[in-house]
């Protein structure tokens, strides 16, 4: 009697398991033709002459869904939940300051630089307008958000002091507890470089400014806001999803195959 009730247990057990076992999606019968994978989420199947192919996202990218994502549906893992439950099928192929092929990985030295990684290919890039490489989310961030990296360079010397912006006449750093923060002096005054404080002019390297507003290049120069205020929101561009310094990964006929 206990021996047959051991066998009905395990054939229980063994339903229940069959029945909460996922089962993989066929790409042939949804109209998207392209389905995530049932157990890795950097991979895919997609239907090809009516028969499901398998596919492998680019080394460090994972599935996001059809058009959806930097290429070929495929995301930055940290953008979303998408490996909620899943695990990566592929290793990391590592290259010099890329831990992955494709990703965007902080400087080893420089808490104001950070690498862009785009199919093993490494670009250096810069946070301007006084913010940080922030490694959460792996973008420029005001300072105070970044764990680490606390104090700027600029306000190296004093916390609390005015720097010198380059040659500009009417802007300058003002460091707030070792941030710091872009400012621009009031009308008709300039920044004195010896007093580090805003005067009337002319100084020794300024005139009487001009009451015509400044070119839009000088604007734009130092118009960086962190990536999750509203201002940077639009992208522009014929590939608006790729990051500073990347390249269009190859043909769809050159994707790897599972």
């Amino acid at each position: 009697m206990k021996s047959e009730l051991c066998v009905l247990a395990v054939a229980i057990i063994g339903y229940v398991s069959a029945q909460s076992k996922e089962i993989q999606e066929d790409p042939c019968k949804v109209k998207s033709r392209v389905v995530s994978d049932v157990t890795y989420c950097d991979r895919y199947w997609e239907c090809v002459d009516g028969q499901p192919e398998l596919y492998d996202c680019p080394n460090g990218l994972v599935f996001a869904g059809k058009n959806r994502g930097v290429t070929e549906g495929c995301d930055y893992p940290w953008r979303s939940n998408y490996c909620a439950g899943k695990q990566q099928a592929n290793p990391p192929i590592g290259t010099e300051h890329c831990e992955w092929l494709y990703g965007i990985f902080g400087h080893e030295t420089s808490c104001t630089r950070y690498w862009t990684c785009w199919n093993g290919t490494t670009t250096e890039q810069f946070c301007i307008g006084g913010l940080l490489y922030n490694e959460k989310t792996h973008s420029c961030d005001w300072p105070d958000n970044v764990v680490g990296c606390q104090k700027h360079p600029l306000c190296n010397d004093d916390p609390n002091g005015n720097v010198p912006l380059g040659k500009s006449c009417n802007r300058y750093w003002q460091c707030q507890g070792g941030y710091p923060r872009l400012q621009r002096c009031p009308a008709m005054l300039v920044f004195d470089r010896n007093s580090l404080r805003c005067v009337v002019p002319p100084t020794e390297d300024c005139d009487v400014p001009s009451t015509l507003p400044p070119p839009r290049q000088e604007e734009e120069e130092f118009d960086n806001v962190p990536q999750n205020n509203p201002k940077n929101r639009e992208q522009k561009g014929e590939f608006p999803n790729l990051p500073p310094g990347a390249l269009p990964v190859p043909a769809k006929n050159n994707r790897p195959r599972n």
